[in-house]
């Protein structure tokens, strides 16, 4: 499946198809001038449509750090969450391919959006509606999540359940031309248990991917005692990218609950990369063995804080996002519950080195309810983080860093219905995206003071931002082949 091209850095160039012809090229790419956000109306009490915010983010313009265009969706409850392309660096070698259009999964009514960002990438339009009838009766699958686009031109997506609501770990097939649905990617029988996220590695054969938990169990809000009863996951599932065959389960076990975001390491001969825990706020890296078959081992561990004032005894970090700079060298993930984002050396890939921390709101600010009674890292509650007058509610959540490493952007919501549950003043204030400015020499995190987008002002009321996107493709969307 490698492709070749006589181009050397972007798609711009001719000849060659979308994105870059490796990693390090796309780090010479351009600034990143504006983002793409899903905003979820779900769970919030406002009847209104979820939409896609186009951000300006170019500090040389006028609309700088506010929302120029908004998509609204033609239905109610769709709960926008993640995006994809239709197609990405991992189609480089192909002139026919372009990048010009967002695909947006809705994770809770099923429905499968398709956006023209190509016509006018400030002002995007919906260009399809895949009804999730379609997703049910084609692949016996709903809940789709995360979106990839393949180097053969199609689309896949994971899905968390079946159409009544249990875990189901199966992956979609879209025409990456007319983004019909075609059918499902694993062979009859072999979806995993539970579905979230997954990587696909072509060089080696093999794709990973993640569990969340079953639909009809996580769609309410969190239930610690829906994880006893094996209502979610705890594994890494093996998958031969060309038969498409499951050829392993790697059981994480307590210390691997939750596994969510994969990532490979970035470079395409690369056999290792990692994967965020969330309930056990620990990050596992995966490997391949010398035998040829897969291992994982921990190589974080964000210790629980003990508190009063919370629901339960004990806090976990939640690690909810995790992503790696493209030139390999930094991994970043953001604690949902304690409100921090950490970066890490990994030139070390074993033992990762903390050199960058930043806390951004969370459940430990010092004027809040809760009292840290005893904490392993032994640091001060922060106090509340106040940007341009606004004080952010929630806690740091998706991440997106810009090409070049040097910009680290953030949003706060993390699921409608368990941010209503964890943070009920998002709910009230709307969430918020900052920039954080990175060292990218020896590593540390310093909050843009001067950034922010205040999704509490929005023009149907406060919402929930989730997701972001660049048009030419990012650390998280690309995938070198």
């Amino acid at each position: 499946m490698s492709v070749t091209c006589c181009c050397v850095f972007s798609a711009n160039c001719s000849g060659c198809g979308p994105g870059y012809r490796s990693p390090l090229d796309a780090m010479k790419g351009p600034r990143e001038q504006i983002v793409y956000l899903p905003c979820v109306y779900r769970s919030t009490g406002i009847q209104k449509s979820d939409y896609l915010a186009t951000v300006d983010v170019d500090p040389k313009s006028a609309t700088y750090c506010q929302v120029i265009h908004r998509l609204p969706m033609p239905n109610l409850g769709d709960e926008l969450h993640h995006s994809g392309w239709n197609a990405c660096s991992s189609c480089f070698g192909d002139a026919s391919k372009k990048r010009n259009r967002l695909i947006l999964p809705s994770l809770m009514s099923s429905r499968i959006y398709v956006v023209d960002v190509g016509t006018d990438p400030k002002a995007p339009q919906l260009h399809k509606m895949v009804e999730p009838t379609e997703l049910f009766w084609k692949c016996n699958l709903a809940n789709p999540h995360t979106s990839h686009c393949l180097g053969s031109g199609q689309i896949m997506i994971s899905c968390l359940g079946d159409p009544s609501g249990n875990g189901k770990g199966g992956f979609a097939l879209l025409d990456g031309e007319t983004f019909d649905v075609i059918g499902n990617w694993e062979h009859p029988g072999e979806a995993a248990p539970f579905g979230y996220d997954f990587w696909y590695q072509p060089r080696h054969n093999v794709m990973i991917s993640t569990e969340w938990g079953a639909p009809k169990y996580l769609a309410g809000g969190f239930n610690p005692a829906h994880v006893a009863e094996g209502h979610y996951g705890s594994s890494l599932h093996i998958w031969d990218w060309t038969t498409h065959e499951k050829l392993q389960t790697l059981d994480l076990g307590p210390e691997g609950a939750i596994p969510l975001e994969v990532r490979f390491l970035h470079d395409p001969d690369a056999t290792e990369g990692f994967v965020g825990c969330a309930l056990s706020s620990s990050v596992f890296r995966f490997y391949k063995t010398p035998k040829g078959d897969w291992e994982a081992e921990k190589v974080i561990s964000v210790p629980n804080k003990k508190v009063e004032g919370w629901a339960l005894p004990e806090m976990p970090g939640l690690i909810t996002d995790i992503l790696i700079s493209l030139d390999d060298r930094f991994l970043y993930f953001s604690n949902w519950l304690h409100g921090d984002i950490r970066q890490y050396d990994i030139t070390n890939r074993r033992k990762p080195r903390l050199v960058g921390q930043v806390f951004l709101g969370g459940s430990l600010v010092d004027d809040g309810p809760v009292k840290v009674v005893d904490d392993p890292d032994n640091k001060p509650q922060p106090p509340p983080r106040i940007i341009k007058g606004r004080r952010v509610t929630g806690a740091p959540q998706m991440l997106q860093l810009s090409l070049d490493g040097q910009r680290l952007y953030v949003t706060t919501s993390l699921f409608s219905a368990w941010d209503k549950q964890f943070y009920p003043e998002m709910i009230r204030d709307g969430s918020v995206m900052m920039q954080i400015d990175v060292n990218t020499v020896s590593g540390g995190l310093t909050l843009n003071e001067k950034f922010l987008v205040d999704f509490g002002k929005e023009p149907d009321g406060p919402v929930l931002a989730h997701e972001l996107r660049y048009p030419g493709g990012d650390c998280t969307s690309d995938i070198w082949i």
